[in-house]
């Protein structure tokens, strides 16, 4: 009997040694996501006719938006290196200022059910008569940055980006960032032609 109790801490002590030798596989690696190469920052001036002019991105291109809802001087400005599109309408400023600013603060906020947090950006320019914000929607939000750019008497310009693609915070998060300095300049270097 004594033997056959060796012989059975033998076997255990075989059997730790055994286990505790095998590899340790883990818990499986979590769902990665394409590298995505950024180009470099360069800018030009729209050359299209309309009331308002800006600098924007050369690898971006200028697309006359011909949904049924366009109205005069709306564009689309599309990146297809990362299947984004920047929605921008024009409305001429006849009377209507509050409504416009309380429109677009209120279609900005509507994503706070999607939003980690909301960031606010104020751009005043007295001297080309650029007044505006831009928000920075954290979270899985359809549209991560919203902009809106006035003179307060006779122009009103408004952006809004979107992605061809569903909204993840952490895959899209180095070209959300990178393409919000994108709208900051063109914001900078927004003139209104008169």
């Amino acid at each position: 009997m004594v033997n056959l109790i060796k012989k059975g801490i033998l076997l255990m002590a075989g059997v730790v040694v055994f286990a505790s030798s095998c590899r340790d596989i883990g818990t499986p690696k979590p769902r990665g996501f394409f590298r995505i190469d950024l180009p470099e920052k360069a800018y030009k001036l729209t050359e299209v006719e309309m009331p308002y002019r800006f600098e924007y991105p050369v690898y971006g291109r200028i697309e006359t938006d011909v949904s049924p809802t366009a109205e005069p001087y709306w564009i689309n400005l599309f990146f297809p290196e990362f299947k984004a599109r920047v929605h921008i309408s024009y409305k001429e400023v006849e009377d209507n200022l509050y409504f416009l600013l309380e429109d677009n603060i209120r279609f900005a906020y509507n994503h706070v059910v999607k939003a980690e947090a909301i960031d606010e950006h104020i751009f005043f320019d007295e001297e080309n008569d650029v007044y505006g914000m831009l928000f920075e929607i954290r979270g899985d939000a359809a549209s991560p940055v919203q902009f809106f750019a006035t003179d307060s008497v006779r122009h009103f310009l408004r952006g809004s980006l979107y992605f061809q693609t569903k909204p993840n915070k952490d895959s899209l998060a180095p070209v959300v960032s990178f393409l919000t300095e994108d709208l900051v300049h063109m914001i900078e270097t927004l003139r209104w032609n008169d």
